[in-house]
């Protein structure tokens, strides 16, 4: 059975629905569409990234007896809504962006059509996974961007809700970290999991030869020994003198990290150790990454600021009706209108593969030469167009992310504040 998911909703959902039945309304053919006004301050370019996690969940947005008992007893009582809910199963349509792709302002990133009764219940649920997911996959783009090519490790799951963690941990895979510490993300998706100790470990042994040596003796001499919990340099001699030259890696955790990298890396590779690879930890973000560019730095860990989106913990999407009965209809309130019809986008390329457009349309799109279309069908008539397992559909993510990310132009990739790389137009 899919898990229920029919509650992780808000209340007003239900109470338009119930208004609506008592009207007549709720039967109308509606067209919702969830973007983003605009992107968190001085961001270039956004990540979608939770379509996977939403079409996971629609299957179990049911309301079963414990549902509708919990719904009585939070004081809704409307018998014609309950009997509504009791036989709801989402029959409608979901087109969006296939998921890692970018989105710009104005990006119809998901499109549901179906009933209002339909298409309105899933407004808090999607946009709570996708406000989420897409907040943490945009700021763990621009770390893997800093990182060139350096690997990036996910370890947040400690900073955020447990449940966070995970969809943190597929987030960030998507955008290109390579592995997460989340035993979970793991399990559900597929993610590659990595992780050896933390200070407590060496703390709990009389001195740190001896949980160096524990350590080894259980992981092997590939593994990282964390060398800052007393003295670095005396750290680094301790672990090559305990696992040899062939050791995988030492981490450090604290300090001037350009500097201990660059004294660690000397150190190591005195001793002999010239293959092992030095890991940083300790506060990191995309800035922090890009400070340790010229350091000889060979990965990083990053936790707190990418499960908070680098200072971005949302991305601002909303989810709005835009088409009732085939008539365009638009919010119109102001610094929140919105425009009205069922959208198409493209992505335009100039002759040399470059992006130069979204171009953003509820007119037809003249097709030209270099157009990607970038809205792809999800859910027809309630069934999921594609059943692939989730950790596949991670894969594909992944692998579509990098694709799209190859076509950005170079400016993409300046951290410093600045407009949208690509600009929204119509067609």
């Amino acid at each position: 059975m899919p898990t229920a998911t029919a509650l992780l909703t808000d209340r007003y959902e239900l109470t338009m629905l119930a208004a609506a039945l008592a009207d007549g309304t709720a039967d109308r053919d509606c067209v919702f569409e969830v973007f983003a006004r605009r992107l968190p301050h001085g961001r270039r370019y956004g990540v979608l990234a939770g379509t996977g996690r939403l079409l996971e969940a629609l299957p179990g947005f049911r309301f079963g007896k414990a549902e509708l008992d919990a719904l009585r007893f939070q004081g809704l009582t409307d018998q014609r809504l309950l009997d509504w809910l009791a036989d709801f199963r989402f029959g409608g349509d979901i087109d969006g962006y296939a998921e890692g792709e970018l989105y710009f302002p104005g990006s119809p990133v998901l499109t549901v059509r179906a009933s209002f009764g339909e298409g309105v219940l899933l407004e808090t649920l999607a946009l709570s996974i996708l406000n989420h997911d897409s907040a943490i996959a945009s700021a763990a783009a621009r770390m893997v961007a800093a990182a060139c090519e350096r690997p990036c490790i996910e370890m947040g799951s400690r900073r955020t809700h447990e449940e966070a963690a995970v969809a943190a941990a597929r987030a960030a895979h998507l955008a290109g970290f390579g592995a997460s510490s989340n035993l979970e993300a793991g399990r559900r998706y597929g993610v590659p999991t990595t992780g050896t100790s933390a200070h407590a470990f060496t703390l709990l042994h009389d001195d740190e030869r001896a949980a160096f040596r524990a350590q080894v003796d259980t992981l092997g001499v590939g593994t990282t020994l964390l060398v800052d919990t007393y003295d670095v340099e005396q750290g680094i001699r301790t672990a090559i003198d305990v696992a040899g030259p062939g050791l995988g890696a030492i981490r450090l955790d604290s300090g001037d990290l350009p500097t201990l990298a660059t004294r660690a890396r000397e150190l190591l590779d005195e001793l002999g150790a010239t293959g092992t690879r030095v890991i940083v930890t300790s506060d990191l973000d995309e800035y922090a990454i890009a400070g340790l560019m010229a350091a000889p730095v060979d990965g990083y860990g990053v936790g707190t600021s990418l499960v908070t989106g680098s200072g971005a913990p949302t991305a601002g999407m909303v989810y709005k009706l835009v088409e009732r009965d085939g008539v365009p209809v638009a919010k119109k309130s102001e610094g929140k209108n919105s425009v009205g019809g069922r959208k198409s986008a493209v992505r335009r390329h100039s002759a040399d593969g470059i992006a130069v457009a979204e171009v953003v349309s509820s007119a037809p799109i003249p097709p030209r030469d270099g157009d990607r279309d970038l809205v792809v069908p999800l859910v027809r008539s309630g069934e999921l167009c594609d059943r692939t397992s989730p950790a596949e559909a991670l894969r594909r993510a992944r692998q579509h992310h990098a694709q799209s990310r190859e076509a950005l132009p170079p400016e993409a990739w300046a951290l410093s504040r600045g407009e949208p790389v690509l600009e929204t137009v119509p067609a």
